[in-house]
C-alpha cells in the first residue's frame, strides 16, 4: 500500500511517504561528494540568512533542554552532534496506553524499535543500524543507559520508562565516551531526581481490555539540606483479550501484570560531596509474543484479508515471566574547581518465555491443522536462570567555564549469563523434547579522554580518544536433542574471542550568531565480537568479529524568533566494516552470525519545535536513511516457508544479499505533535494534544521477499484533558493508535508465513494529580 499523503488534522499538516528505492546509485563516492556539497550549501545559506534576522520583543519562549550527551550538563543547542529529547506532557501522552519502551519507536528521527518477545527484549535501531537477533546473549549496536549505567543485555533494556526527567537519543557513534556497542548511537533514560521540597504525583488510567495503569512518585527531604528521597512506582495490567479458536477459550491470551519500582536517596553532607543511591526492580508475568500462522498474504505481502487481532488458533502453551533488580551508586566530589565522579552499577535478572512458534495447531500430516498449512508443530522456550552485571566508571572533569575543558577516566564492565533453550512436543501434550544450554562471561576495560578547546570566541574544537579491550568466555552444550532431529547430546563447545580497539572522535562547532550553531563531526565506534550457538537444532557455534564504523556528520542548530522556533538539521554518512549480521530462520530456524565486508549508510534528519502563540506548541521530526550491504560474496539461506524471494539465488535455497538495505531500517521516519491550551472562565483549563508517528517500508530479514515486509505504519494518538479549577486534578480522555492501523512488525520464516503485529487501538480515561 502506497500513501501519497495523510491529513493529520484540520490544519492540513502533511506527512509525505515515498517508497524507498532499494537499488542503490552506482558510483557511491561521487554521489557522496555531491550529496554532502548540496546539504552543506543549504545549511550555510540558512545560517547566513538568519544572521540578519532582527529579534522581536520577547513575550514567550521555548526553553533549551539541558542534556548530558558529553557526560557533563550542556544545553542541547551547544552539543555538536544529532541529539533528540523527549520529556514532559508529550512523553506522558505517548506512553499513556501502558505500552512498554517500544512507545518510543519512530518518535524521534531515525529511531526504530521492535521486539519478537513482546514487552521484553526490545531491539533498537538508529540510522538503520540494529540487530534482529532473538537469542538471549545477542549484542546490539545501540546502547541503552539508565541514569548513566549501561544495560547491556536486551532483556535489561526493557525496564519501563517512568518518572523520568527526560529521554535523550544520541545518533551516530559514541565510542569515545561510552565505549563498546555504540556504533549506531545511544538511548539515555534520566530519572527525576530527589528534591529538597515535598512534591509528587499520582496518575491512574483505565481503558480497553480492562487495562489499568497506576503511576506515582513522591519526593522530599528526610534531613533538610542533607538527605532527600524519591520513591517511584508503576503498576500496569491488562486482562487476556485474545480468543483461542482452537481450544474454544474466550479471552485466553494477551494479558500481563507488570510492576516496577525505584527508590533514590540523595545525600549531600557537604557542599563538595553528593551521593545518589538508587535501587530499582521489576516483576512481569504475562503473555509472550503471539505468533500467528499464515497471516502474511502469499505472493502479495501484507496481512491476509480475514485477519483478526482478537483471535488466534494455538495448540501450544504461552507464558512469560521476568524479574530484575538493580543497584547503582553515583558519587560526585568537588576537588577545588575539578570534580571526581564515580558511577557503580549492579544488575541481576531471571527470565522464562514459552510460545507456540508455528502460530497454529496440528500439522499437515495430521487429520486436523491450521490456519493454513502447518508443515510441522513447533513449541519452544528460552530463559535466563541467572544474569549478573557489574560496571564501574571513574572520571575526573575539569571546570566547564574555561577555554580548555577536559575529562578522562577508567571503565570496567563484567557480565555472566546462563541461558537455557527448550523444545516441547506439542503433539505429546507439550512434553519436554530437547534441552540446550549456554554460558557466557564477558569483561571489558577502557581508558578514555575527551576535551574541548575554544580556539576563537565563536569556534570550538572537540576531540576524544578511548582504548577498549573486550573479552568473552563462552560455552555451549546440548543435553538432549529433539527427537525429530535424530541427533544426540553435543559439546561442550568453547569460544573465547577478544578485541582491543581504539575509538576517536573530532568535532568543530562554529557559532554563526547567538541563535545559530553549525558543526562538523567525525567519529569512530565499534561493537565487540559476538557469539551465537543455537545447539537445540544446530551443531555449530558462530562468532562474528569486531564491527567498526567511521561516521561523518554536519549539522546546524537554530533558535529563532525570540526562542519561539527551535530547528535542528543534520546530514551524515557512515562506512562500516565487518558489520555483524544475524542470518535467522531457514528450515531449522537456526541463528548464524556473519560479517559483511562493508555497509554504507547516509541520510538527513530534521527536528523542530515551534510556539506560534503562547497556547500552542508544535513539534515535528523527519529523517531519511539509506543503507546498503556491500559484499559480493555474502549469501544466506532464504526462507523455509513458501515465500516469494526477490534476491538472486546462488545455490539451492541460498541467496545473495549484496546491495540489500538493512532489515528493520525504514527509509522515512516522521513524527508530529500538537499541544494546545485553552483557559476558560472560573479557572477551568482545557488541554488538547495529538501526536502521529510514521515509518516507511521495512524488511524483517536480511533477504528481500514479498511476504516478510511491511509497507508502512502510521500510529496516531490523542489526549483531551480538563484541569479542574482551584486544584491540581486533571481528568483526560486518551486514545492510542486511534486509526487502528494493523501492520505486521516481524515474522518467523522457517515453518509457514507466520507473523506478529503492532499494538491494538486503545481508549481510556485518566485521572492525575500533582502536589
Amino acid at each position: 500500500m502506497v500513501m501519497q499523503y495523510y491529513d493529520v488534522d484540520s490544519t492540513a499538516t502533511l506527512l509525505f511517504y515515498t517508497k524507498p528505492n532499494i537499488s542503490y546509485i552506482e558510483g557511491n563516492m561521487n554521489f557522496s561528494r555531491q550529496f554532502y556539497g548540496l546539504v552543506l550549501l543549504i545549511l550555510l545559506s540558512i545560517s547566513l540568512t538568519v544572521v540578519a534576522e532582527e529579534e522581536t520583543e520577547e513575550v514567550f519562549r521555548l526553553e533549551d533542554v539541558v542534556v548530558t550527551a558529553r557526560k557533563r550538563e550542556q544545553r542541547s543547542f551547544e552539543v555538536p552532534l544529532s541529539v533528540s529529547t523527549l520529556q514532559g506532557e508529550r512523553f506522558d501522552a505517548i506512553r499513556s496506553s501502558g505500552m512498554d519502551v517500544r512507545f518510543l519507536s519512530n518518535r524521534t528521527p531515525s529511531l526504530q524499535i521492535e521486539s519478537s518477545f513482546g514487552r521484553i527484549f526490545p531491539r533498537f535501531y538508529i540510522r538503520g543500524l540494529g540487530n534482529t537477533d532473538f537469542d538471549l546473549n545477542a549484542s546490539q549496536p545501540v546502547s541503552l543507559l539508565y541514569d548513566g549505567v549501561v544495560l547491556e543485555n536486551a532483556l535489561l533494556k526493557g525496564f519501563p520508562a517512568f518518572d523520568l526527567d527526560r529521554v535523550e537519543v544520541l545518533r551516530g557513534p559514541q565510542g569515545t565516551l561510552f565505549g563498546r556497542n555504540t556504533p549506531a548511537g545511544i538511548v539515555k533514560f534520566e530519572s527525576a531526581r530527589p528534591t529538597q521540597t515535598l512534591e509528587g504525583y499520582v496518575r491512574v488510567n483505565y481503558g480497553r481490555f480492562n487495562s489499568s495503569n497506576f503511576e506515582s512518585a513522591i519526593s522530599g527531604p528526610l534531613v533538610p539540606s542533607v538527605l532527600s528521597a524519591r520513591l517511584s512506582l508503576l503498576v500496569q495490567r491488562r486482562d487476556d483479550w485474545v480468543d483461542n479458536q482452537h481450544t474454544g477459550e474466550d479471552d485466553a491470551l494477551g494479558g500481563h501484570r507488570d510492576f516496577a519500582g525505584r527508590l533514590q536517596l540523595l545525600w549531600t553532607p557537604t557542599p563538595e560531596l553528593e551521593t545518589r543511591l538508587k535501587f530499582h526492580a521489576r516483576d512481569l508475568d504475562g503473555t509472550a509474543r503471539l505468533f500467528r500462522a499464515n497471516i502474511l498474504s502469499q505472493g502479495e505481502g501484507g496481512l491476509v484479508q480475514d485477519f483478526s487481532r482478537g483471535s488466534i488458533a494455538h495448540d501450544g502453551r504461552n507464558e512469560q515471566t521476568l524479574s530484575t533488580q538493580g543497584l547503582s551508586v553515583e558519587v560526585r566530589y568537588d576537588i577545588g574547581d575539578f570534580q571526581l565522579v564515580s558511577l557503580t552499577g549492579f544488575e541481576q535478572l531471571t527470565n522464562f518465555s514459552r510460545g507456540d512458534i508455528d502460530g497454529g495447531y496440528g500439522a499437515a500430516f495430521l487429520p486436523v491443522s491450521g490456519p493454513g498449512e502447518i508443515p510441522f508443530p513447533s513449541e519452544t522456550a528460552s530463559g535466563i536462570p541467572n544474569l549478573r552485571q557489574f560496571s564501574q566508571e571513574i572520571r575526573l572533569m575539569s571546570p566547564a567555564a574555561r577555554r580548555l575543558t577536559y575529562q578522562f577516566g577508567l571503565y570496567y564492565f563484567s557480565e555472566f549469563v546462563e541461558m537455557e533453550d527448550f523444545n516441547y512436543d506439542t503433539l505429546a501434550e507439550g512434553a519436554l523434547d530437547g534441552v540446550a544450554r549456554q554460558e557466557q562471561a564477558s569483561t571489558a576495560q577502557a581508558a578514555f579522554a575527551a576535551l574541548t578547546f575554544q580556539m576563537l570566541e565563536n569556534l570550538e574544537l572537540g576531540a576524544g580518544l578511548r582504548l577498549s579491550h573486550d573479552a568473552k568466555d563462552y560455552t555451549a552444550w546440548r543435553d538432549q536433542a529433539p527427537a525429530v532431529t535424530g541427533a544426540g547430546p553435543l559439546g561442550p563447545i568453547h569460544e573465547n574471542p577478544q578485541a582491543t580497539v581504539w575509538s576517536v572522535d573530532m568535532s568543530l562547532r562554529y557559532q554563526v550568531a547567538p541563535s545559530v550553531q553549525t558543526y562538523l563531526r567525525a567519529a569512530q565506534g565499534f561493537r565487540a565480537p559476538s557469539i551465537q550457538g543455537r545447539l537445540l537444532f544446530g551443531d555449530a557455534v558462530t562468532v562474528a568479529d569486531t564491527e567498526t564504523i567511521l561516521s561523518f556528520e554536519g549539522g546546524t542548530k537554530l533558535r529563532l524568533w525570540a526562542q519561539r522556533l527551535h530547528l535542528n538539521m543534520a546530514a551524515f554518512q557512515y562506512f562500516m566494516e565487518d558489520q555483524q549480521l544475524t542470518a535467522v530462520g531457514g528450515e531449522t530456524n537456526f541463528n548464524r552470525l556473519v560479517n559483511a565486508d562493508s555497509t554504507i549508510g547516509r541520510g538527513v534528519e530534521a527536528e523542530l519545535v515551534f510556539m506560534p502563540i503562547t497556547a500552542l506548541e508544535v513539534s515535528a521530526g523527519l529523517s531519511y536513511n539509506q543503507t546498503r550491504i556491500d559484499d559480493p560474496n555474502l549469501a544466506i539461506q532464504g526462507c523455509g516457508a513458501p515465500c516469494t524471494m526477490l534476491d538472486p539465488p546462488v545455490a539451492d535455497g541460498i541467496y545473495a544479499i549484496d546491495g540489500n538495505s538493512l532489515p528493520q531500517a525504514p527509509g522515512w521516519i516522521a513524527d508530529v505533535a500538537l499541544h494546545y491550551i485553552l483557559d476558560l472562565p472560573a479557572g477551568v483549563r482545557l488541554i488538547a494534544s495529538t501526536d502521529w508517528a510514521y515509518r516507511s517500508r521495512v524488511r524483517f530479514f536480511l533477504y528481500d521477499s514479498v511476504e516478510f515486509a511491511d509497507d508502512w505504519l502510521l500510529v496516531g494518538g490523542v489526549r483531551l484533558a480538563c484541569l479542574l479549577p482551584y486544584s491540581d486534578i486533571e481528568v483526560a480522555l486518551i486514545g492510542r493508535n486511534i486509526l487502528n492501523d494493523t501492520s505486521p512488525t516481524g515474522g518467523i520464516d522457517f515453518n509457514n508465513l507466520t507473523g506478529y503485529v503492532n499494538e491494538p487501538r486503545f481508549w481510556g480515561m485518566e485521572l492525575a494529580r500533582r502536589f
